[in-house]
């Protein structure tokens, strides 16, 4: 679900923090109760959704041990990265502040602890925002997915020790390259016991160059956007956040990462771990573009790590990402059908609960299959009818053969989103409309929209309307006309921050919640960026040098850079020289090729050598640390010059 650098917020050597809100306030920062457009929304909606026959509820609770007795978990510092009981208030009926069908799937995702899911196999849910999945091996444990980070992971691995006896881990699966799903895993084994070959570390292939590159060169961009999407600061509540529609929120612990002793490439490749015979099925580019999916082929238990879940998944995620093969996750569902559905007693998970039957997993497969084709093709027919991405979003509506299982509504993906995806996916962002090829950026045609409607008064007075009939998507279509040409106008501010409030509240995904509270947020109190914190070195060590000199070549301003220059860089912690040559338009950095008659020679670890082109820390700094300067050290302020900062963050919901 998150990758790992757009979870850090910009590359991984540099993590955005929390983004607080601060500035100016609005005529009226306070949040509102839900409108009587919402409460009837609300009502509306609830009266659609299919009838409870408490199997989610079961399934939800089956099997439950134990938690832990104190649910804080707290990182070395004594610093909380994690708290199991956040949502423990979600009880009763849903308030009018909260979607309905949202309400009661964070009821069901807030169970946490300890979970038996059959003889052999349990698992760890709530720990995290994802699930840490417990096989009982001949010696020891196999785990599947140890969770996003150290804290999290070993307060999991204590819970299960605790619970069921104290054993070793012998093995690790890696479901998928994204950091929810390994970056725990220096919280349940070390590095010296995996150099022995006392745990193997299993991960489809490619996993660790999926890992280490998804997010790398638009990192800064898609890490503002996820503090969007997992309404980072936003405090769970009924007026704030209500979790990620497939987990909670997202613990703030360390990110850690052990590279793979073993990788697994083709479907119906098998294992025997520790005396347990696993199969495996490989699902790369659904959910993520190194994915596996696991059979437990004793206790006829098929894990569908993040293929299958309680919920619609992204086709393109909000924070950004490349678009997922909707027709390629739709044929991995039908073969998980085909080769797991008719011999699985239990399907889980790395989110939300399992699903208990034969008959219960064959019937998920299909309905999930289904939902993701049906999407698929009646966007394509759609697309190929003339309709534009939007009209097709407006359209494409969940039939109720499928809107009928809990288990496909959009609480994490909708179909409005993967809709547009699918259209991306084929044809661009470009609907063919020669009015849209070569708009005006959108300040200048928010002023003119602005003054062809008749000015701010005039716009306001509209936005009210629409506001009291409850059409809250055109209001807050007109107010962000009008933020964006003059974002000083407070009462512009102050209503479309009340708008996208009421539209967060009727959202049943969360993530669409979240996205729309935070944009209220920062409209009511203004946005400034936060200071910047180190991540894991684990994940700097993981990326690949060269990936990170063309990162920092999209840093490159060929207009700073007076003359051209050579550099050479020589990194002697992993004896690799890089040529560097900045011109007058680009700027090309190759590991293993130096340049000849460089004006300047660095020599250092390649953690010097970051902050001197990354953190763009002072050389003299640099240079007492131990890096080492060959040569004309102005050669070296002239390209730091050159070298835009790594942004902290950007505006989203006004310029």
């Amino acid at each position: 679900m998150i990758t790992s650098f757009a979870r850090a917020g910009v590359l991984p050597f540099l993590l955005s923090a929390t983004m607080l809100s601060a500035g100016a306030p609005s005529a009226d920062t306070s949040a509102k109760p839900a409108s009587a457009a919402t409460i009837a929304a609300q009502q509306a909606l609830a009266r659609t959704l299919p009838a409870e026959d408490g199997r989610d509820a079961d399934f939800a609770q089956r099997g439950f041990i134990a938690t832990r007795s104190d649910p804080v978990i707290k990182n070395a510092q004594g610093k909380p990265v994690w708290n199991t009981a956040a949502y423990q208030w979600v009880t009763g009926p849903a308030p009018a502040t909260v979607n309905p069908s949202l309400w009661r799937e964070i009821g069901m995702l807030k169970a946490n602890g300890l979970f038996k899911v059959t003889d052999g196999i349990w698992q760890v849910r709530g720990f995290d925002v994802s699930n840490m999945t417990v096989i009982a091996g001949k010696t020891g444990w196999i785990i599947v997915d140890p969770l996003t980070n150290r804290e999290t992971a070993a307060a999991a691995l204590e819970l299960v020790n605790q619970q069921l006896g104290a054993r070793p881990v012998v093995a690790v699966i890696y479901s998928h390259s994204h950091a929810d799903h390994f970056g725990g895993v220096r919280g349940i084994v070390s590095d010296a016991v995996v150099a022995a070959g006392k745990v193997s570390i299993i991960a489809p292939a490619k996993f660790l160059e999926e890992t280490a590159s998804e997010n790398v060169m638009a990192g800064a961009a898609m890490g503002r956007r996820a503090n969007y999407q997992f309404g980072v600061g936003l405090t769970p509540g009924a007026q704030g956040q209500m979790g990620s529609g497939i987990g909670m929120g997202v613990a703030g612990g360390e990110i850690t990462l052990i590279a793979p002793t073993d990788t697994v490439s083709k479907t119906g490749e098998t294992r025997t771990v520790d005396g347990v015979a696993l199969e495996f099925q490989m699902v790369s580019g659904s959910e993520a573009p190194s994915e596996l999916n696991v059979y437990v082929v004793p206790s006829r238990v098929f894990l569908s790590a993040e293929m299958s879940t309680c919920s619609l998944h992204n086709i393109l995620t909000p924070r950004g990402a490349k678009v997922r093969d909707t027709h390629a996750w739709a044929g991995y569902l039908d073969e998980a059908l085909g080769l797991y559905g008719g011999r699985s007693d239990v399907v889980i998970s790395s989110h939300c609960w399992p699903r208990f039957g034969q008959g219960e997993v064959a019937s998920m497969l299909a309905s999930q299959r289904d939902n993701y084709r049906y999407l698929h093709d009646q966007t394509v027919r759609r697309m190929n009818q003339g309709e534009t991405m939007v009209e097709i979003a407006e359209d494409v509506v969940q039939p109720a053969e499928l809107s009928g299982q809990w288990f496909n509504h959009g609480y994490y993906g909708t179909y409005s989103h993967n809709s547009k995806a699918v259209y991306q996916f084929y044809l661009g962002w470009y609907d063919a409309v020669p009015a849209n090829l070569n708009p005006w950026p959108p300040a200048v045609r928010a002023r003119k929209y602005v003054a062809a409607i008749g000015g701010a008064g005039k716009v306001l007075t509209l936005a009210r309307k629409a506001m009291a009939a409850g059409d809250y998507r055109w209001s807050s279509d007109l107010l962000n006309q009008l933020v964006f040409a003059d974002p000083l106008n407070q009462a512009a501010r102050a209503l479309l921050a009340d708008s996208y409030e009421q539209q967060g509240y009727q959202a049943e995904s969360g993530i669409w919640r979240n996205q729309f509270l935070s944009a209220a947020r920062d409209l009511r109190f203004g946005y400034k960026p936060g200071g910047s914190s180190t991540q894991s070195q684990d994940m700097i060590a993981a990326v690949p040098t060269q990936l990170l000199m063309d990162s920092m070549a999209t840093r490159y301003d060929p207009a700073k850079m007076t003359a051209p220059l050579a550099i050479n860089i020589e990194l002697t912690d992993r004896k690799e020289t890089i040529g560097v040559e900045a011109g007058k338009v680009v700027l090309l950095a190759r590991v293993g090729s130096p340049t000849i008659n460089p004006a300047v020679t660095i020599k250092g670890a390649r953690r010097l050598v970051l902050g001197l082109l990354f953190l763009k820390l002072p050389l003299v700094q640099l240079q007492a640390a131990g890096l080492v300067v060959e040569g004309d050290p102005a050669a070296i302020t002239a390209l730091q010059a050159a070298l835009d900062p790594i942004p902290a963050g950007f505006t989203i919901a006004e310029p």
